[in-house]
């Protein structure tokens, strides 16, 4: 570890063990002109995560939690003991590609008024990911995902607002969101904040802390210059495992981020969206059987948990 790093990078591990070893070992690989801490910690994984890191990483810091502190807690808890001018939170199915951190520290001293700053994300098989950022939230995009317009026509901007239409991620942008896959930030910022709201446990999280900031002024961006690949929710064991805590994370942002008199307008169009999913899933999986009579199951199942994620965090 350097004496005076300037950035403190943060990687979240849970059950991760191999991504989270490539994800450091790309980190140091790409990193040419960036001072940097390294911290993980591993929130309680099963899978030997902790011990494989500390054998083959002795510079990292690492801390071993005994419990599943989440997302939000975990970042927040490492974040409050750096000392550095910058932090950056890196997911652990990652794999930064060259120069990647170093652009992106570039970025930020160039465009101080953004406050937070992403980088373009790529599949393994080097396709655009795009969530590495998002739009906001709005009546009109859901509208627009209730009634299924965002993906017949996600190249759109008009009918795909949150998913920023066709945009390749390939030029300098403002955006609302900056996924924490891959965020930075100054630390003073951070601290200014608060972090993140500890009532996010999973999703959302980065998404209430850039709005957040942009009711403070700042506008955050991308640069393609900083391009890592992200594999997306590899800590999850089924993908819909990912329901609850998304629709969760969305009507918890509605209610804290939308005037008082829309928000029922918003989680009555997420009840109207869930169940047109079910009734649609389940007629075509009663023709179709395969696939989509099992993804029917899984929406019947989720739809008879609506009176949870409804309410939020």
């Amino acid at each position: 570890m350097p004496d005076t790093p300037e950035l403190t990078v943060v990687v979240i591990s849970y059950n991760t063990r191999e991504l989270t070893l490539a994800a450091l070992r790309t980190l140091y690989e790409t990193t040419k002109k960036t001072t940097m801490h390294v911290v993980v910690l591993d929130n309680a994984s099963r899978d030997g995560s902790a011990e494989a890191i500390a054998g083959a990483f002795p510079g990292v810091e690492l801390i071993a939690s005994p419990d599943n502190l989440g997302f939000a807690r975990a970042n927040n808890e490492v974040i409050a003991r750096a000392t550095t001018e910058w932090v950056l939170l890196l997911n652990p199915d990652t794999e930064c590609h060259e120069g990647a951190v170093d652009n992106l520290m570039a970025f930020a001293r160039a465009n101080p008024k953004a406050g937070i700053y992403g980088g373009r994300t790529v599949f393994r098989d080097g396709s655009l990911n795009i969530a590495s950022c998002w739009n906001r939230i709005t009546p009109w995009s859901m509208v627009c995902r209730t009634t299924g317009l965002f993906s017949l026509f996600s190249r759109s901007e008009v009918f795909n607002p949150e998913g920023i239409g066709g945009w390749k991620r390939d030029t300098v942008r403002h955006v609302d969101i900056v996924v924490g896959c891959f965020m930075l930030m100054r630390r003073a910022l951070w601290d200014e904040l608060d972090g993140f709201d500890l009532k996010y446990f999973m999703y959302g999280e980065e998404a209430d802390l850039c709005l957040r900031a942009r009711e403070k002024g700042l506008r955050p961006m991308i640069t393609p210059d900083a391009e890592i690949m992200h594999i997306v929710g590899a800590a999850m064991d089924k993908k819909g495992d990912k329901l609850a805590p998304v629709h969760k994370a969305r009507a918890t942002l509605i209610r804290d981020h939308w005037p008082k008199w829309q928000v029922p307008f918003g989680i009555g169009l997420m009840w109207l969206g869930v169940g047109l999913r079910v009734a649609g899933t389940s007629l075509a999986g009663r023709v179709l059987g395969g696939r989509i009579a099992e993804r029917g199951r899984a929406y019947r199942a989720f739809w008879a948990r609506r009176s949870d994620w409804l309410k939020g965090y």
